[in-house]
């Protein structure tokens, strides 16, 4: 029973993350608000708020394994599955914007705060005020940075009649879904490995984290099939800074997270080396079958190693 409850928690999850994403997008239109910022701030944020309402849940229920781990193994899946399919898949990839001048620093900044944070085996409420201060830096630098028309990144059928009754409802309806969803994943997560004898790392690293990765890799096929998969690069690095940021700020602030450092070295060494591999990439613009083996490879050795 578990099982299915955990599969449906995962859907509401999945489609209450897109109710938000695709109605904030429709307020940013109305208010005439920027289409790059819309595509890197709202869908790169939105996608990431099964993450934020997985890891709050988990940490509310003083479940640290679960909530840290969630966004571990979302970095790593966001950047080598996800990317990993876009660059096998796309026939071209040439993005106007130079991302490795632009944006590289965000791949690797947030990781590094990381880990400076858990050097003392926790992050705190100190530690999270921080996260969402970097945050704030990260929208600050891309709403003074914009300057890119993406209209193409936003679903045309957005631009429809805005009714604000409409929007407010499935705004509702969306944060329902997600909160709620969340909840039920963490315990049904949790149920499942009590009785699989495994740990709730594990599950927090594979199920819940490759589970609430769903909205970024269905943004990206959908960006694939528009012929804008460059822009999903723009999307994961949003997304990776959000899960830092804001999931592990907030989740933090909620109550104060337990880090195993030794425990979990091997994990966090891949989330770094996944990190490393994409700044590799856009400095020589891999964009392509060879950057995707390099992803995919480090996405068999992460599943390898933490399933023995």
């Amino acid at each position: 029973m578990d099982f299915i409850i955990f599969i449906i928690a995962m859907g509401a999850l999945v489609y209450g993350a897109d109710f938000i994403i695709k109605e904030s997008e429709r307020i940013a239109l109305h208010f005439n608000i920027s289409h790059f910022v819309i595509g890197a701030t709202l869908v790169a944020f939105g996608t990431s708020l099964p993450e934020m309402a997985a890891s709050m849940m988990a940490s509310y229920a003083h479940k640290s394994d679960m909530a840290v781990a969630n966004v571990v193994g979302s970095v790593v899946f966001n950047i080598t599955l996800v990317l990993g399919i876009v660059f096998m898949i796309a026939k071209k990839m040439a993005p106007d914007r130079n991302l490795f001048a632009k944006d590289s620093a965000w791949v690797v900044v947030p990781v590094i705060v990381f880990f400076i944070m858990i050097q003392d085996g926790s992050i705190g409420r100190v530690d999270g005020l921080l996260f969402l201060l970097l945050m704030a830096s990260y929208l600050f630098f891309l709403f003074t940075d914009a300057k890119d028309d993406l209209a193409d990144e936003v679903d045309a059928s957005l631009s429809s009649k805005f009714n604000w009754l409409k929007t407010v409802a499935l705004l509702t309806i969306g944060f329902v879904l997600t909160i709620g969803g969340a909840n039920f994943v963490i315990e049904s997560g949790t149920n499942i490995a009590r009785t699989f004898g495994v740990s709730e790392w594990i599950i927090g690293l594979f199920l819940i984290s490759l589970g609430t990765s769903l909205p970024e890799l269905v943004v990206s096929l959908v960006a694939i099939k528009k012929g804008n998969a460059d822009m999903s690069v723009g999307n994961i690095i949003g997304s990776n800074v959000a899960n830092f940021s804001m999931v592990l700020g907030a989740s933090s602030l909620v109550h104060p997270l337990i880090v195993n450092v030794v425990d979990t070295k091997f994990d966090m060494l891949i989330m770094a080396g996944a990190s490393l591999t994409l700044l590799f990439i856009l400095a020589n613009k891999l964009y392509n079958k060879a950057g995707s083996i390099f992803l995919l490879v480090i996405l068999a050795l992460f599943i390898q190693n933490s399933m023995q």
